[in-house]
């Protein structure tokens, strides 16, 4: 059963998650301690209800605290995150980002 108050949060995390510029990355926690609403995994939950969504939301962008794409079973193909990130410049490894600092984003750097 969806709420209004888990509609809007939905919708938040939505908002910023397409704020993630290509080639970059930010995680599930981070999300969460910006949006100071709830935990990381209920930002993976709202990620999971983008399937139904109209527009594109890249959650292909959104990986765990260690870098690894713990989403990538949520896609229709569980190499798509990896293909996804890698088109865009994000090298991937045993299903983990390489060089997650490098790549990190933080929805503080642009979105105030």
């Amino acid at each position: 059963m969806t709420t209004k108050a888990n509609s809007h949060y939905v919708e938040d995390v939505y908002e910023v998650v397409r704020s993630i510029p290509k080639g970059r990355i930010s995680t599930y926690g981070a999300i969460a301690d910006f949006l100071a609403l709830g935990s990381a995994r209920m930002v993976g939950w709202a990620l999971r209800q983008s399937s139904v969504m109209d527009g594109p939301i890249p959650a292909h962008r959104v990986v765990n605290r260690l870098g690894h794409l713990s989403g990538r079973l949520h896609f229709p193909d569980p190499k798509y995150m990896q293909r996804a990130l890698e088109k865009e410049g994000v090298k991937v490894k045993n299903d983990t980002v390489v060089d997650f600092d490098k790549h990190f984003w933080h929805p503080a750097e642009n979105i105030l």
